[in-house]
Parts: C-alpha cells; sequence; structure tokens
C-alpha cells in the first residue's frame, strides 16, 4: 500500500521523491520531540529551506500555487515520518493556500505577506480558547480588539496554537465590539505585549507544542485587520483543511508498514516460519489494507473534487465526511498494527505507542464528528422538506 497510485505528475513525483529522501531527518527527531514534548524546530527549518513552506503560494506571488490534491499527497508522505511536523507544517500550507484562494484581503497585503513567506515567514489562525472551545461551533471570541488613537488594543488568550515556538505571524481571531463583528488581525511575531505561555501537556501530539498564545494590550494598525467574518468560519468550504486527514492517514500508513515488517520478520521458536504465515496475522493485515484502500481514495477523490471548480460547487458534507472516516480508519489501522505487534507496541521505545496516542489527536481535529452526522442527518431531513 502506497501513494503511487495518486502520482500523475512529474512535479508531484519530484516533490514526493524529495520528502522523502528528507524523511529519515525528519524521523530523527520523533522520538525525542515527542518525549520532551519539544517542538521539532530543525524539520522546519529543513522544509523552510527546501521552498516547501512557499509551494501554496500562487505563481504569480512567487509560489507554485500547488492544488489541494498535491497538499494531501505532500502532507501524507511527511506524516509517514513525523506527525508532529506533518500537523504543524500543514496548518501554514492550509491556511496560506485558503488566503490566496479567497482573496479577501487587500492586493497590497497579499503582496507584502507573500514575500514573507517566501523569506521563511511561517502562519497559523489562532482561534481556539478554553471558553469558547472549537470555533467551528460558533462560539464568540472573548479575544477583544478595542479602537485606539494611534489603530486597535489587542487582548485575550488563544489555546491549541499549533507550531507556536516556530511561527512568526499569528492570525488571531478577536471580537470587535466597534463593528459588533468577528475579525483577525494579522499579528507579527516580535510585537509588544505578544507571548506564549507553555500549557502544552497532552499524550498527542506532543511535538507540535500547542501553546497559548497570550496577548497583552498588543497594538495593531487598521491594515493588520486583514478579514471581517460576518459567519462562523465553520460553514464556509474549505478544501486546504483536507491536510487534517493526510496527516493521520500517513501516521496509519507508517504503523501499518511498521506491523507488517514485524510480521515478516518476527518468528518465535513455537513457529517454523514468521507469525506472518498464520491466518489471523494475515486477516488483521489485510483488514488494514482495506481500510487504507476505502480511506485514501475517499480522501484523493474529494480533494480533486474540490479542485475541479465545476465540480466544487456541488461538494455539500463531503470534506467533513472525509476527514471524518480517513480519521476513524486512521484509528482503526494503528489499533490493528497493535494487535499483530502485540505487548512490544506498548514499549516506549516502540514507535506504534507513539502512533497510537498521535492518532487519537485527530478526533479532535475540526470538523469534529459530531458536527459532520448532524449536518449530514440535516441535508438528509431538508432534501424531504
Amino acid at each position: 500500500m502506497s501513494t503511487e497510485l495518486f502520482i500523475t505528475t512529474d512535479f508531484q513525483r519530484r516533490w514526493v521523491n524529495e520528502l522523502t529522501e528528507a524523511g529519515p531527518f525528519f524521523s530523527s527527531f520523533s522520538e525525542q520531540s515527542d518525549t520532551l514534548s519539544k517542538f521539532p524546530k530543525e524539520n522546519i527549518q529543513k522544509l523552510v529551506e527546501m521552498g516547501y513552506t512557499t509551494l501554496t503560494l500562487p505563481k504569480e506571488f512567487g509560489g507554485e500555487g500547488i492544488s489541494v490534491t498535491d497538499m494531501v499527497l505532500f502532507q501524507e508522505t511527511i506524516a509517514r515520518f513525523d506527525s508532529a511536523t506533518a500537523l504543524a507544517i500543514g496548518w501554514h500550507q492550509g491556511v496560506v493556500g485558503e488566503l490566496y484562494e479567497n482573496r479577501k484581503w487587500t492586493a497590497e497585503q497579499l503582496a507584502q505577506f507573500s514575500e514573507a513567506v517566501q523569506q521563511g515567514a511561517l502562519i497559523n489562525r489562532s482561534v481556539t480558547e478554553a471558553q469558547t472551545g472549537s470555533p467551528t461551533r460558533g462560539g464568540r471570541p472573548q479575544t477583544t480588539a478595542t479602537r485606539s488613537a494611534g489603530g486597535w488594543v489587542i487582548s485575550g488568550e488563544k489555546t491549541f496554537t499549533t507550531m507556536a515556538p516556530a511561527l512568526t505571524h499569528f492570525l488571531v481571531s478577536v471580537w470587535i465590539e466597534e463593528k459588533q463583528q468577528i475579525g483577525f488581525f494579522l499579528i507579527p511575531r516580535e510585537s509588544e505585549g505578544l507571548s506564549i505561555k507553555e500549557t502544552w501537556h497532552t499524550i498527542s501530539m506532543r511535538g507540535t507544542e500547542s501553546q497559548t498564545l497570550v496577548l497583552d494590550d498588543v497594538k495593531a494598525t487598521d491594515d493588520q485587520l486583514v478579514e471581517v467574518n460576518e459567519a462562523p468560519r465553520g460553514n464556509k468550504l474549505n478544501g486546504w483543511l483536507l491536510h487534517i486527514p493526510a496527516c493521520y492517514l500517513g501516521i496509519a500508513q507508517a504503523a501499518r508498514d511498521y506491523a507488517v515488517h514485524f510480521a515478516a520478520t518476527y518468528q518465535p521458536n513455537s513457529l517454523d516460519e514468521p507469525i506472518a504465515s498464520l491466518f489471523n496475522i494475515q486477516t488483521q493485515i489485510g483488514k488494514m489494507d482495506l481500510e487504507l484502500i476505502k480511506a485514501r481514495h475517499l480522501l484523493y477523490d474529494i480533494a480533486s473534487i474540490y479542485d475541479d471548480e465545476a465540480r466544487r460547487v456541488h461538494l455539500q458534507n463531503e470534506l467533513g465526511a472525509a476527514k471524518s472516516i480517513v480519521t476513524n480508519s486512521a484509528i482503526e489501522i494503528v489499533n490493528l498494527a497493535m494487535r499483530i505487534v502485540g505487548a512490544k507496541s506498548l514499549e516506549l521505545s516502540n514507535p506504534l505507542q507513539r502512533h497510537y496516542r498521535d492518532v487519537r489527536a485527530g478526533l479532535h481535529n475540526p470538523p469534529m464528528d459530531d458536527m459532520t452526522i448532524t449536518k449530514l442527518a440535516h441535508a438528509a431531513i431538508n432534501e424531504q422538506k
């Protein structure tokens, strides 16, 4: 099982090969990053040097203008080697892709930021708060932007700021009392009053260092107010969020590969052949590949539909369904892999226990399963009306 079937261009082939060659470098930091809950800055710097972080910029802005399908393919490749690196850089890739697809910023703002990205800038949206939970559920930000003589003053805290140690820019959601709307400010890391609070103490995706962003009377200009939204972001079609299931699919592939190799090489003295010769082990392997085929075909098919503007208009809840199905399949694949390897999979030196913890994080990335299922039910009921 691999992504070979989904590579259709020379460009894709070149980048998959380059990322695969860099794979051992990425994975060399995985155990330490997980154990110490320390962000793998070396991996991100490597991707910046490779030019990877500029790929989702359109060509007229100095990038390659890659498609969502390209991004999914590349993100899955990275995740096979290091999950924290893939999820972290996926947010940057997805945010940049979305920004330049929608073009809601002014031409000047887009041009200036594209120059920053070409020079190594890294961005993520900072939207989650302890009081509101996931912003996709429609909660109003407690972070506020208040008018001042020179522009705006922003105060508040944002949890789950993935890649916090490496970000150069934060796209922060705020409640603008003056406008009675939610807005987004682009805030550089060096802004006075901006700090990072180390609150990331989880069992999953420890290396992402998704710390808390603290904004203490941070001053911003009118030009930094780059978006004003009238509706919750969770209601908008955004194919660039498919970097999330791509990451968990890559983790599942890594777990599957480890388990198959183990089954083909481990031979207890009670057997004349490795355990791969046993029917029950073959059944588990077959189930893993069945889940991989289902998840991968669905993910890449929906990505390709999104990339075709004529077909994209027919998408309704398929993006959320892809995330749900792929993530749950990934969890099951890792579960099956651990059943094959047995108690050895629980050893802290075994990568499967890390895959097991990391893949569970997918359930809590947007959109969550309950929202997807509810939307599917509402769509079905509305059809009858």
